[in-house]
């Protein structure tokens, strides 16, 4: 924003200066259109002038009438006597001369001008303007220091064990002598590995706010362009910078866009991204010890980086940034939730337990959105009930309330719904069904939502199995009480047989193929690994696989068709509440599982919060929707 200020402003200048000379030749040009000598004679003789000024070759004539005409004498030696005979008042001047200053001016200025810009677009094109043509070779590292980044460790939650093992990385920073005198050595570099939006970019700001020292930022995209030769000399330049802020840290995030396996592909191996990548090698392997610059890199790709780039001397540390827990998601909705004014009744550790699986951008979203659904309302605090929609919506997709849907298939939906709920109440080892709607969102016409009442970090077989049956309970409803068959089982179908290879080929849960890995070699050419897919089964044994999924999948419809034949009442009447309250919650899916009518739905509270907080309970969750 300042260089297009500063460039607006040298133009402006530029420009005013132009329009001043040409104004001032035009001045002069309008002010000497002279009289022609011959017709300056006639006027003289005709006895209309009354007096001549000479200057030179210049007459300033003043007419009878008090006009004034000028004209210019081609060198006539005569013209004096003429006057004098004809009465007109003759006076002499010498010629005036323009000043030095501004015969250097007039003479001068047009070069001057045209030095000055080309100087001017010379600097621009070198990098004097941020992004010049000549800037191809420039680093385009952003620079944060002490007054800009004002992130610390307190802003960072959800990875208490990341941020355990990069707190010495304050410590030297902020006293590498301590290290030294011990004969110590800091980790030269740093990787971060975690799933996107789990903190690794904040967590690395946070250790340069903490440090108070200067903070690099720059992507590993920034790295490659078209002209080879560029991303090398932008490493270089990078750290000749860094090394002239130490001690400082550098971050290069996505570092998987410049530090893949070379050898990849069907190229050679003289690209310019392996050439950014052996210069980053180089540089980081050329520290000295007393230097003071750290390297740390992000990436979610760790399997693709090259093995030079993870060996002792560069990056010597790995730091995981999981997703958070409960107690972490927690923390960071309370982080979030500072700037949001509340109401009484939000309690952060009910969201934390409601919200298993997500992220810190995420929750970040998440009370964001809560934000914006009390300000359509009009809201002054955010109360729960918002952050229950808010809920709903990053799970389950935004409501499509204008969508207008045939009877028929809102009913046909409504038994799909109630097929899913029903077999997932009455399995064991499966999510608790959060809540059940015929409304439309996203892309799905109805969704039943699971959410797990605790983090869970593997899953076992009978789990496994039984949530293939979950995913066949909506197309066995459609048959049994609609008599058709729908195109809505499709993701169903298709995760359903997802598992039930994955079961077979990868976690050796089959009794028939036992505790083997089979399958075809996925390994991408792009990724250095091998050119040639093979199969490394027979198809004697493909052939058993097919069998053995196949097995998998017809016993479990067999389950949770049995599950809905023998519940056929429970299925009927979730489907006629579905239809009457569109939205189904736990407590009503209850009440149905007990033979009873199910309970009216809550009345929203109030956009002004009561003197006394409702009551917060809210039903165990976290993600799993099934269509």
């Amino acid at each position: 924003m300042n260089n297009m200020l500063k460039n607006l402003v040298i133009w402006l200048v530029i420009g005013l200066v132009l329009m001043t000379v040409f104004n001032q030749f035009n001045t002069r040009q309008t002010a000497r259109s002279p009289m022609e000598y011959s017709l300056f004679l006639d006027e003289v003789k005709a006895g209309r002038i009354a007096k001549v000024t000479i200057e030179g070759r210049q007459l300033k004539a003043t007419t009878t009438e008090g006009k004034s005409v000028v004209s210019y004498s081609p060198g006539d030696i005569w013209l004096v006597s003429d006057l004098l005979k004809y009465g007109v008042k003759v006076e002499a001047k010498p010629e005036e001369e323009p000043s030095l200053l501004v015969n250097i001016f007039v003479s001068w200025f047009p070069m001057l001008l045209l030095i000055g810009v080309w100087i001017f677009f010379m600097r621009q094109m070198q990098g004097g303007g941020r992004g010049g043509a000549f800037s191809f070779g420039k680093s385009k590292a952003r620079m944060l220091d002490e007054s800009t980044n004002t992130v610390t460790f307190a802003d960072v939650a959800g990875c208490e064990e990341a941020k355990e093992e990069v707190a010495e990385l304050v410590d030297f920073l902020r006293d590498p002598s301590k290290f030294q005198k011990l004969g110590g050595r800091i980790p030269r570099g740093v990787l971060m590995v975690g799933n996107p939006g789990t903190g690794k970019t904040l967590l690395a700001r946070a250790i340069a706010g903490e440090a108070k020292v200067p903070f690099f930022s720059i992507s590993g995209s920034d790295f490659v362009e078209m002209f080879v030769g560029v991303g090398a000399a932008r490493v270089r330049d990078m750290f000749e910078q860094a090394k002239k802020h130490s001690p400082c840290i550098v971050f290069i995030d996505e570092i998987d866009a410049v530090g893949r396996q070379r050898g990849a592909g069907l190229g050679g191996g003289n690209d310019e991204r392996e050439q950014t990548l052996n210069q980053l090698l180089v540089e980081m392997d050329g520290f000295e010890a007393n230097v003071g610059v750290i390297v740390i890199a992000a990436t979610n790709r760790p399997d693709v980086l090259d093995p030079a780039l993870m060996r002792p001397g560069r990056f010597d540390r790995q730091v995981v940034v999981p997703l958070p827990d409960i107690r972490g998601r927690e923390q960071i909705l309370l982080v979030h939730m500072r700037k949001v004014p509340l109401a009484p009744d939000v309690k952060a550790d009910i969201i934390a337990r409601g919200t298993p699986g997500f992220s810190g951008a995420d929750l970040a979203n998440l009370v964001n959105e809560a934000a914006l659904f009390a300000a359509r309302k009009s809201k002054r605090l955010v109360d729960m009930e918002d952050f229950e929609k808010a809920k709903d919506k990053v799970i389950m997709g935004a409501e499509r309330r204008s969508m207008v849907m045939p009877e028929e298939e809102r009913r046909n939906t409504a038994y799909h719904e109630s097929g899913h709920a029903l077999v997932a109440t009455m399995l064991p080892k499966t999510d608790p069904v959060h809540k059940v709607t015929i409304i439309p969102r996203g892309r799905a016409l109805g969704v039943t939502m699971q959410l797990p009442s605790e983090d869970r970090y593997s899953q076992d077989r009978e789990r496994l199995l039984n949530t293939i049956a979950v995913l066949f309970g909506g197309r066995i409803a459609e048959e049994i009480f609609m008599h058709q068959m729908t195109t809505g089982a499709s993701n169903d179908f298709e995760r359903a047989t997802e598992l039930a290879r994955r079961m077979v080929t990868q976690w050796g849960m089959s009794d028939a193929l036992g505790p083997m890995v089979y399958g075809e070699n996925e390994g991408e050419i792009f990724l250095g690994r091998s050119i040639t897919t093979h199969k490394n089964v027979s198809e004697t044994t493909l052939q058993k696989v097919d069998a053995e999924i196949r097995r998998i999948v017809d016993e479990q419809y067999k389950v949770a068709r049995k599950l809905i034949e023998d519940n056929r009442d429970k299925i009927e009447a979730m489907a006629k509440g579905l239809l009457e309250y569109e939205t189904l919650d736990s407590d009503q899916l209850g009440d149905i599982m007990a033979g009873k009518p199910p309970r009216p739905p809550k009345v929203p509270s109030p956009s002004i919060p009561p003197s006394v907080p409702p009551d917060a309970a809210q039903p165990a969750a976290a993600p799993a929707a099934s269509v």
